[in-house]
């Protein structure tokens, strides 16, 4: 990868935040009293109406999973029924269990599986069913619950991109045994990375306590760069910075210098990471206390974005989110099928507009052989595809610069 200038010079403010305000920050953040993270859990419990001994913190997200896994007693000889359309860090928390993944091939229309495809899939040694929330859309979460009842399956809901969103008039994660949330750059609010998981089946309360007991604390050196990165964050990251803010934070992820959302081990790997089964931080805390405030407004502008793009896209005969899907949906972005990704993301980064490229592959963001995850992309034609020539759509803001880009470039957009 070639940085130009401008990365160096980001970098450079980078690495002198990181040494001032990284330092200041952890002055700031690290009271001697641990209470933010109770009353975070509080805030948090109060949101989605549930009790905050139901929620558990992490470090990240994907470690919530792993921690259920391992309190439901997953291990070598179970099989978990996940996706083939999702994060590696999904069927890496599977793997670190000893377990197996077992992958399903999406509806192209929901981007979710469907209940006839999962019980093909289940054989007497599937213990958990992973139920995804894409892009915030929930897809028919009641039946597949229903489904692994009959078959005495765990269900764990994949509700990280659709915290606040509800289905069928309920929260998202509450109708499964437990659910996995994040909070890293990018979803519905943010704590810079983190993550939570939810637990409603009661018998899962006292195994996990005893997981949790296990979780190492994050050192010095996580909470500064995390501080810094969130201050930079906040002051640096504009329309016109975004896309070269994105290539120097992907590099430093790479080379080990910032906290990524992944680090190299995940990406290339099955083996856990040394330190991933850590705990939240105080600046986590103290951030997500704050951005959970304005997550309700914020979620107002989403979905009234998304009806916006919704309707452009009804009224172009393109490829659209189903009607039905919106009513109660926490939009995190909006899905965007287009001809040539790789040219259309040009494109918007000339225009200076944020597109996202989830997912690049069936395991984003891995683009290499997927065996070592045990997926074979020849039998999964729909994940495969949607990875191929998905884009996805800011919905912060004023959407008329992005609505202006669409209709010039319309036709290259299935």
């Amino acid at each position: 990868m070639v940085l130009d200038a401008r990365c160096f010079h980001y970098l450079a403010f980078f690495l002198r935040t990181w040494f001032l305000h990284g330092a200041f920050e952890f002055t700031l953040y690290f009271p001697k009293s641990m209470s933010i993270q109770d009353t975070y859990r509080t805030d948090l419990a109060n949101f989605l109406g549930i009790n905050a001994d139901q929620i558990s913190l992490y470090w990240k997200g994907r470690v919530g999973l792993y921690a259920v896994l391992k309190a439901m007693g997953i291990g070598p000889g179970d099989e978990v029924i996940l996706p083939a359309f999702t994060c590696v860090v999904v069927p890496n928390a599977i793997l670190y269990t000893g377990a197996t993944p077992v992958y399903v091939d999406i509806d192209p229309n929901s981007l979710c599986c469907g209940a006839q495809s999962i019980e093909n899939a289940i054989t007497p040694k599937t213990k958990v069913l992973l139920i995804q929330n894409m892009l915030g859309l929930s897809y028919k979460v009641h039946e597949l619950v229903a489904l692994a009842k009959a078959h005495g399956i765990y269900t764990i809901e994949d509700c990280t991109h659709g915290f606040g969103g509800k289905y069928q008039g309920q929260f998202n994660g509450l109708i499964s045994d437990a659910a996995f949330f994040s909070s890293q750059w990018n979803k519905p609010f943010s704590t810079g990375i983190g993550g939570m998981l939810v637990v409603n089946n009661p018998a899962l309360k006292e195994p996990l306590q005893k997981i949790n007991a296990t979780l190492l604390p994050p050192g010095f050196k996580d909470r500064a760069v995390l501080s810094a990165l969130i201050w930079a964050r906040t002051y640096l990251l504009k329309g016109y910075t975004y896309w070269t803010l994105l290539r120097c934070y992907r590099w430093l992820s790479k080379k080990g210098w910032v906290i990524g959302s992944s680090s190299t081990e995940e990406l290339s790997g099955t083996t856990m990471p040394e330190g991933y089964f850590k705990n939240m931080s105080q600046v986590q805390c103290r951030i997500g206390k704050i951005a959970l405030k304005s997550l309700t407004d914020a979620m107002i502008i989403r979905k009234t974005n998304a009806l916006k793009v919704h309707k452009w896209l009804v009224k172009h005969d393109k490829t659209c989110v189903p009607e039905f899907h919106i009513e109660d949906h926490a939009f995190l972005k909006y899905p965007l099928l287009v001809q040539d990704r790789g040219a259309f993301l040009e494109k918007a980064e000339k225009a200076r507009l944020p597109l996202g490229d989830w997912f690049v592959s069936p395991l984003h963001p891995v683009k290499s052989s997927l065996i070592p995850w045990g997926l074979n992309i020849d039998e999964y034609p729909h994940a495969c595809y949607i990875s191929e020539h998905i884009v996805n759509l800011p919905l912060e803001g004023d959407l008329s610069r992005l609505i202006n880009f669409l209709e010039l470039y319309q036709n290259e957009i299935l």
